[in-house]
């Protein structure tokens, strides 16, 4: 996981040389073929690894830390994530209280590439005109480059800051705080809270305020690393387009664990595939059985309605809706301890 692969602002020592001792009494060069036999420290220092017997296959999320990274040993990448992750709970605990503190409901989008989160998101904004008519909204880009998917977001007339991690492969706590303390919303809630603190009456056109405002975050593409990394938001949305294949939700299985809502998208192409729609439900209540899941088409506009009445429940309901977020919060505090557990065993 990035936490200790190099993306995460970390920095660690390597616990052993990496070194690549042969017992064999000469000096070789490696621009020739040869054979030998490894020692068996070698072997010892991949026992986090698994081999399936009948296939040769190679499972390296079999050891206690879930990962592995040359160099690194087990109880060291257990210490290094749950400081990591500790941190950035505590500042997504901040996001969280300041966001719920000023209305704001934060949605965090989770996919590979190309699923078409930017091109739902549009087609969100442009139908949220109409059907919450002055609902703040704002969005928060991620991507490694460029600001392309932020420009198309300004193009609805929502605001929209961009956040490029340039070799990380995932947004965090501290670049959401960063991005939403730069947007209108941030100054309305602000502003909304101070006015009615103060008991004056200012109008929202037709916005009911007791929707509060909404702020999507578009995380970088990626279906691995952005499963632990809590950003403060209410819920985390797997968006999972109908091209990529219906066993993305086993192969991806932390993703789809904690996401509250799998939206698959670009379902007007179903009739021109072979995706099987019911076996991807199966597999995301396998690993995720309280998932609850949509269908949606942004160019069609199919499950678009369905959608809409998603993110604006929580806003009707908010106390209601509030326990899924604790819970997931509760889920990545019983890991690291999970995580510390082990390292203690270790030593």
């Amino acid at each position: 996981m990035c936490v200790v692969c190099g993306c995460a602002d970390t920095s660690h020592q390597h616990d052993h040389s990496h070194a690549h001792p042969h017992e064999h009494g000469h000096a070789h060069e490696h621009g020739h073929a040869h054979g030998h036999d490894h020692p068996q420290g070698h072997e010892q220092a991949q026992d986090h690894v698994h081999v399936a017997p009948s296939t040769g296959d190679l499972h390296y999320g079999a050891g206690s830390a879930r990962v592995s990274v040359p160099g690194m040993s087990q109880a060291r990448a257990i210490q290094i994530e749950t400081t990591v992750l500790g941190e950035n709970d505590r500042l997504a605990s901040q996001n969280r209280a300041h966001f719920e503190g000023h209305g704001v409901v934060a949605y965090n989008l989770v996919s590979s590439p190309g699923s078409g989160k930017t091109t739902l998101l549009c087609a969100t904004l442009e139908a949220l005109k109409t059907r919450a008519a002055g609902l703040p909204v704002a969005v928060i880009e991620g991507d490694q480059q460029t600001s392309n998917d932020a420009d198309r977001i300004r193009a609805t007339g929502a605001p929209a800051i961009q956040v490029n991690t340039g070799k990380g492969c995932h947004l965090d706590a501290q670049m959401v705080a960063d991005a939403f303390a730069r947007l209108p919303l941030h100054a309305h809630s602000h502003a909304h809270a101070h006015d009615h603190a103060h008991g004056h009456d200012h109008g929202h056109g037709d916005h009911d305020p007791s929707h509060g405002s909404v702020l999507f975050i578009e995380n970088v593409g990626n279906l691995v690393c952005p499963a632990l990394w809590d950003l403060g938001e209410r819920a985390k949305v797997a968006i999972l387009s109908v091209t990529e294949g219906e066993d993305k939700p086993i192969k991806y299985p932390d993703m789809f664990a904690a996401a509250r809502l799998m939206v698959l998208t670009k379902t007007d192409l179903l009739p021109h595939l072979d995706f099987d729609v019911p076996k991807c439900i199966e597999y995301a209540r396998r690993v995720n059985p309280g998932i609850e899941v949509l269908l949606v088409s942004a160019r069609s506009g199919e499950g678009l309605d369905a959608w809409l009445d998603w993110l604006l429940q929580p806003l009707e309901a908010p106390a209601e809706t509030a326990a899924p977020a604790a819970d997931e919060l509760a889920r990545l505090k019983a890991r690291v301890a999970e995580l510390e557990a082990q390292l203690a065993a270790k030593a």
